[in-house]
């Protein structure tokens, strides 16, 4: 049974008619047409369909649209903005941090949320997310690097105030 949910996507507010139970996933990839979050396993476990729901990390695989009225949602396309990218994806970008890229925009979501619930997070709390992400490609070291260089670039900014 169709019901009209409203929440804020990517910073605007957003209505959609489906299925409560329907999964996130699926009315982001195929009715909003955002599809940088990706389907991996349909079971949470991977992490690629990444986003953070009123600021924390979940799998939206898992997350009915329903569970997400009246909050807020944000996907790897709202990351960004001001024209300019996120730090995470700019760590990422210069550390070359994805080969194929298919868990990559997860990953990123996932670090910036741990950054929303503490800006002053620590390398060893951004990686304890990132190890619920699978890289079917074996880019972490990449990963790694992309966080130590996030890190890095947050402590020098604060050492600068």
């Amino acid at each position: 049974m169709e019901a009209k949910i409203a929440f804020t996507l990517n910073g605007k507010p957003q209505t959609v008619s489906a299925d409560p139970d329907r999964p996130l996933l699926d009315v982001l990839r195929e009715d909003l047409h955002l599809t940088g979050t990706k389907f991996g396993c349909g079971e949470g476990l991977c992490r690629a369909c990444t986003v953070l729901v009123n600021g924390r990390s979940q799998p939206s695989c898992l997350t009915p649209i329903g569970a997400v009225a009246g909050r807020e949602v944000l996907t790897i396309e709202g990351l960004a903005g001001h024209g300019a990218l996120h730090p995470v994806q700019e760590a990422f970008l210069a550390e070359g941090a994805f080969q194929c890229g298919y868990c990559t925009a997860g990953m990123i979501v996932g670090a910036a949320g741990v950054l929303k619930e503490n800006p002053r997070a620590t390398e060893a709390e951004i990686l304890a997310e990132l190890q619920h992400h699978i890289c079917r490609c074996g880019s972490y070291a990449k990963y790694v690097k992309a966080v130590h260089r996030l890190v890095a670039a947050a402590q020098t900014a604060t050492a600068s105030v």
